[in-house]
């Protein structure tokens, strides 16, 4: 029953969504501008916990995990933006 109202909700919002105005140009280029820093972001932490995955054993693998996709996700962020 939740999942059909949840449903429901989502579908009204996104029918009422694309009968708003049509954004400006500037609008746009914000939104793509947007786009293109959080793909970065995600694309960098994504390859920063890949290579940082490959380094370390047991615990220092999950470290070092996690401070590549933090490095990466800053250095991503840094170079879309």
């Amino acid at each position: 029953m939740k999942l059909k109202v949840i449903t429901l909700f989502l579908g009204t919002a996104g029918a009422l969504a694309a009968c708003g105005p049509a954004p400006t140009p500037q609008q746009q280029a914000a939104r793509q501008h947007e786009i293109a820093c959080l793909g970065g972001t995600l694309g960098g932490a994504l390859i920063g916990g890949a290579i940082g995955n490959q380094f370390g054993g047991g615990s220092g693998k999950s470290i070092l995990t996690a401070a590549g996709a933090a490095a990466g996700g800053i250095e991503g962020n840094r170079f879309a933006c």
